[in-house]
Parts: structure tokens; sequence; C-alpha cells
């Protein structure tokens, strides 16, 4: 084991997780301090919450990267925390409805939609927060963008049961899953392989006698070529051994890509040179 991987070793990560602790370093410290001066901290904590955490950071370094890092051009930035997630994470954690109102793509609102908060996901390629909810037409994706308010609608507890279990066996049709083994003598980039994988939920066992990591990965269909793609970033480091769709799909993309580096048969003939006019005459 390197000694100098710390947190990013999964064999200690696991451990710490076990005794329910957190090891941080002093560079996580200075980089969390120098995130909350972000205006997009107010949003992500509760006041309490975060006067704490300043407080407790007091004394750190913060991180000034004008230093070390030139910013010449960038794209057009978006807000990745909403304000909309810790009212909506709260719903989903206090077993209450949703009364949403939403902006309609073409122009317009739509008002007094009741239904179930679900789950709240970041979709990485839109860069974009999704709130997924259940009502009468079936689950629904919304973006948090498009949600002009959310308010709490109470319901019974048995009311709130049988909507849940409906939503939750919904979400688990539109599932797939897939195990993915590393190859073994890749072993010593698992943090590496690991943090390809981190966006999505999983859970990795290691066989000791076959010195063998497996991660067992879940996502949603929509979400399986994004997978994929990560998959294929990661190379002859990591193998599907379980997922019938997703080892179709990867054998396709393979022989598409054979196909168009395939040789043909008969040889090319190198260009001739252009002839100038008293070559020709």
């Amino acid at each position: 084991m390197n000694p100098f991987e710390k947190i990013f070793n999964y064999q200690i990560l696991s451990r710490l997780d076990e005794a329910d602790s957190i090891a941080l370093t002093t560079h996580e410290r200075s980089w969390l301090k120098t995130m909350l001066e972000h205006p997009a901290s107010d949003d992500a904590f509760a006041e309490g919450t975060l006067s704490r955490l300043r407080d407790l950071l007091r004394d750190e370094a913060t991180i000034d990267s004008r230093e070390y890092i030139m910013q010449k051009a960038k794209s057009r930035e978006r807000q990745v925390y909403h304000p909309l997630l810790r009212p909506l994470r709260r719903m989903i954690q206090g077993g209450s409805g949703i009364r949403l109102t939403t902006r309609l793509k073409h122009g317009g609102v739509q008002a007094n939609q009741n239904g179930l908060p679900v789950k709240l996901e970041y979709n990485m390629v839109k860069r974009e927060w999704y709130l997924l909810w259940y009502n009468v037409r079936g689950l629904m994706s919304s973006k948090l963008q498009h949600i002009v308010s959310a308010k709490p609608l109470p319901l019974p507890p048995e009311r709130f049961e049988a909507l849940r279990s409906r939503a939750f066996a919904l979400l688990e049709e539109r599932r797939t899953q897939a195990v993915i083994e590393i190859v073994r003598e890749y072993n010593a980039e698992l943090s590496r392989i690991l943090y390809a994988f981190s966006c999505f939920d999983k859970t990795v066992s290691y066989d000791e006698d076959l010195d063998l990591y497996r991660i067992r990965v879940s996502c949603l269909a929509d979400e399986s070529e994004f997978l994929l793609s990560k998959i294929r970033f990661l190379g002859r480091r990591v193998r599907i051994v379980e997922g019938d769709q997703l080892r179709r799909r990867m054998r396709e993309s393979a022989a598409w890509t054979l196909a168009r580096y395939e040789e043909t048969t008969e040889p090319q003939q190198a260009p001739q040179p252009p002839q100038d006019a008293d070559s020709a005459s």
C-alpha cells in the first residue's frame, strides 16, 4: 500500500466508514474554507451550519489560486448548488408530499401539481439538477431551474407509504445494474478507477483469495451510455462481468470501431505528383 495515499485508499476509507469517522487533511480544510467564500454557500447550508463551519475553519489558510492559475476564457457559469435543493431534500426525508408550480418548455406555467418527491439527481453531462417525483401520471423528472415554487403537502402515513412503494417500484424498473471487475494487474489504480464511477450508486467487494475487486454499479437506464463512456475511458483496466445489455452495447461499439479502421483488401495507389506545363509537353 502506498503510504502517501491516505484518504483516497479504499481499505482505509472502508474502515473509517465502519467506525463512523472521517479524516481531513490540512489541504482539504483549506479547500473547504475557500469554497465557503463562494456566494452559493449561502444556499447550500443553513445559517447556523454555515456559521459553525466558518468558526471551525477560522484559523485555516485559504487557497489563492490566482498565484498559479491564469483564467483565459470560460463558458457561461451555471449554479452548481440550487436554492431549492435543501427544502426539497427536507421534504423527501420528512415523508411529505409536494405541490409544484413549474415553468413550461414553450412558455407559461403549470400550477398545483401534487405528488410525492422521490429523489434528487445531478446530471453530469448537462450539469443540471433534477427532481424525480411521482404523481397519478407516473414517475416525472423536472429540472430544478424550471420549478417556480415547491411547497410541502401533508400526507397521511398510509397514503405516503402507498405512493412511496409505487414510485420505487417504477424507479426499480428503470434501473440497470452491472458488475465491473478490475483486472488484477491494475489493482494499484483502484482509487483512480473508483473515482471514475464516483457519480453512480455503487458497492465494492474484494475477494482475498483471488485478490480481485468487483464494483456493482446501479444507474437509470437512460444513463447507461454515460456509464459505458466511463468504462471505455478506463480501457483494459476493467471488464463488465454482469450486465447483458451493457456487454452487448460494448461489443457493438467495439465492432463499429474495428470496422472503421479495418484495412481494405485492395492496395491503394500512392497519389501522383502534379505535372507542370513544360514536363507535360
